[in-house]
């Protein structure tokens, strides 16, 4: 696979996440946090599910590596860590605003580069340095009710948090990439589901009405099934912290659906905070 096409796989699979935040926040007024992740990764799950019998009959990805016994602790690390990160996400949706979030987002690009470089040793250069920097000033922006007395959001930290998690699980899976992705998202989907559903289900959160179900596992199926499969797909060619970088296009295509859908004039430090991690971007590109 040549680094242009999975460089494309890396846009693509951004502009699929993008939808996330700002669909979840409006499914969130009827679902609950734990209860709404589940049905994300159950989406992913068995829509890519189906997309493999369909690849199966078309006799298509012969060539595609199985998971092997070596993988297994990653990918106990990648469901452990995919159940932590949605249900943080939408609990952070819940008080924060879904632009905010979007955003936010970015910071998955500081954790999955720094825990790239201190755990795999990836190297990272001085413009990744600098986009770092410049994403983790933006985070705290947006992450201050009021800068004065350095007031934190809760939303916002439970979404940094979520970053945090799937820091830790970019990696994990950037060490099985070379496997089938199908299979991967596959295992994702229904593992870290099912954990999900299961704690849902412990804690006393309640089905969602049956339309609001379907429209959750399709918002998984495209924004964390095919996101993800196409995400492995780049992160063959290019690195965890490389894909990471030119992901860091999803949260501005969600921070513009966001205001097309929810119609909110965002604060001056929104604004500062948006140029500041747009910088960060381009470094990181």
């Amino acid at each position: 696979m040549s680094k242009h096409l999975s460089i494309l796989w890396a846009i693509l699979a951004a502009a699929l996440y993008a939808v996330n935040a700002p669909v979840s926040k409006l499914l969130l007024q009827e679902a609950t946090p734990t209860m709404m992740a589940a049905m994300l990764y159950l989406g992913a799950g068995i829509g890519m599910l189906l997309l493999g019998m369909a690849r199966q009959q078309l006799k298509m990805g012969k060539n595609e590596q199985k998971l092997t016994r070596k993988d297994f602790p990653f990918a106990v690390g990648m469901i452990v860590l995919d159940i932590a990160a949605p249900i943080c996400l939408m609990i952070g949706l819940r008080s924060t605003t879904s632009a905010n979030a979007s955003l936010i987002n970015n910071f998955e690009i500081v954790a999955t580069s720094v825990i790239a470089l201190l755990v795999f040793k990836e190297a990272i250069g001085k413009r990744l340095w600098l986009a770092i920097g410049l994403i983790t000033l933006s985070s705290a922006i947006l992450s201050m009710e009021d800068a004065s007395s350095l007031h934190f959001s809760t939303g916002s930290l439970f979404v940094l948090l979520a970053c945090i998690c799937w820091g830790f699980e970019n990696n994990c899976t950037r060490m099985m990439s070379q496997s089938d992705p199908l299979e991967i998202v596959v295992l994702k989907g229904f593992g870290s589901g099912l954990g999900s559903l299961a704690i849902a289900f412990v804690v006393g959160e309640q089905l969602p009405p049956l339309r609001l179900i379907l429209c959750a596992l399709l918002l998984g199926f495209v924004s964390y099934g095919l996101s993800i499969f196409f995400y492995v797909y780049a992160q063959r060619k290019l690195g965890a912290a490389k894909t990471s970088a030119y992901y860091a296009i999803s949260p501005f295509i969600g921070v513009l659906l966001s205001l097309l859908i929810f119609q909110e004039m965002p604060s001056l430090s929104f604004w500062a905070a948006l140029l500041i991690m747009a910088l960060g971007a381009y470094f990181a590109a």
